[in-house]
C-alpha cells in the first residue's frame, strides 16, 4: 500500500456552496427537497447508519420527511451531485427520540477511520462548526446573547447587530529529522505512557508559519531546526485547528543527542529510524489513522506502518 497524496481530512469532495448561504429560503428548499441529506449530531456525536448483514460503517443520512424533532442548530455544509447535506444538532431528549441505541452515537475519532473519505471530511466540517456555535453563545464586545444566521456561518449580536465569524486556530506539527533520516517523536504529558507523536503547537501572534516551526522544536525539544518545509495541511476540530504540516531538519550545529523533553508539555523524546518504528509498534502508541501526523509519519516511512492496526493507539494530533 502506498501513501495517500493529502491527509485525510483534506480529500473533501463537498462544495461548500457559500453563496447559498444568504438565501432566506435555502432551509425551507433544504425542508422541501427530498436530497438533502442531514447528519444528526448530539453532544459532539454524529449518528451512524445500522449495521445489517455485515455491511460496512456508514454515517445515517436522515431526510425531512423522517419527521426529525427540533433541533438546536441548523447548518448548511454544501452540495455534492444532486445532493445538499446539512448539520442539525439536538439535545439529548431529541437524540433519544431519534435513535437511543448509544453505540450508533460515535465521535469524530472513532467515527473517520470507519467513513469514506467525503464523510469523514463532513463529520470534521459539521464538527467544527458545532464546536464553534457552542462556544460562541455571547457578543465578545459586548456580551449580549448571539444567534446563529448565513446558514450557520455566522452569528449576529441581538444588541448590536454585529456579525461574528467561525474562527480556525492554525498549529504547526512537524516531522523533524537527522543526517541518518531519523525521525524525533515525542510523548506528551496529557497522554497515556508509551505514546508517541509528532511535536506540534500553535501560532502565535504576528509569528510567520516557519518561526513557529522553529520555535516549538526549541521549546519542546531544546534544539535549533533549518530546511523547514510546508507538506500540507488538515483540519483538526478539537476544537478548532488547522494542523499546518512541516518537515525540518536538525541544524549543523545542533547534536541530534542533546534533544531533551522541556518536561512540561514533553515527558520524553526518541529518536526512531524506519526499522526502530517497526520493531517497536508493539509497544508504543502512534498517532491516529485519520490525523496528519500518522500520515506525516507514513510519508517518511514510506508506507502504512501497522496495516492491521495492532498495538496502535490514538493520539490528538
Amino acid at each position: 500500500m502506498t501513501v495517500p497524496t493529502s491527509p485525510v481530512f483534506a480529500r473533501s469532495t463537498i462544495d461548500r456552496d457559500a453563496a447559498a448561504r444568504v438565501d432566506p429560503g435555502l432551509e425551507a428548499t433544504l425542508d422541501s427537497d427530498p436530497a438533502t441529506r442531514i447528519i444528526a449530531m448530539h453532544r459532539g456525536r454524529v449518528l451512524l447508519a445500522e449495521r445489517i448483514d455485515g455491511s460496512a460503517p456508514a454515517l445515517q443520512f436522515c431526510t425531512a420527511a423522517d419527521g426529525l424533532p427540533p433541533s438546536l442548530l441548523r447548518c448548511y455544509l454544501g452540495r455534492e451531485g444532486g445532493s445538499r447535506f446539512e448539520l442539525r444538532v439536538f439535545d439529548p431528549d431529541a437524540a433519544a427520540a431519534i435513535e437511543p441505541e448509544e453505540a450508533r452515537w460515535q465521535g469524530l475519532r472513532d467515527a473517520a477511520p470507519l467513513l469514506d473519505e467525503r464523510d469523514a471530511s463532513l463529520v470534521a466540517e459539521a464538527l467544527a462548526l458545532a464546536n464553534w456555535h457552542e462556544r460562541h453563545v455571547r457578543c465578545p464586545r459586548c456580551g449580549a446573547p448571539t444567534e446563529p444566521v448565513q446558514a450557520g456561518w455566522a452569528r449576529r449580536c441581538t444588541a448590536d447587530e454585529s456579525l461574528h465569524f467561525p474562527r480556525t486556530d492554525p498549529a504547526v506539527i512537524v516531522l523533524v529529522t537527522d543526517d541518518d533520516d531519523r525521525t524525533l517523536l515525542g510523548s506528551n504529558a496529557l497522554w497515556a505512557q508509551h505514546r508517541f507523536s509528532l511535536l506540534a503547537g500553535f501560532v502565535e501572534p504576528g509569528e510567520t508559519l516557519e518561526d513557529a516551526v522553529v520555535r516549538e522544536i526549541r521549546e519542546e525539544a531544546g534544539i535549533e531546526v533549518d530546511q523547514v518545509s510546508y507538506v500540507a495541511s488538515q483540519p483538526w476540530p478539537f476544537p478548532a485547528s488547522l494542523m499546518l504540516g512541516f518537515t525540518a531538519r536538525v541544524a549543523a550545529s545542533n547534536a541530534p543527542s542533546s534533544a531533551a523533553p522541556d518536561g512540561e508539555e514533553i515527558l520524553e523524546l526518541r529518536w526512531f529510524s524506519r526499522s526502530e518504528i517497526a520493531a517497536a509498534r508493539a509497544d508504543i502508541g502512534l498517532p491516529g489513522e485519520t490525523s496528519i501526523a500518522r500520515w506525516l509519519l507514513e510519508r517518511w516511512y514510506g508506507g502504512p506502518i501497522d496495516p492491521d492496526g495492532s498495538g496502535l493507539a490514538w493520539s490528538t494530533s
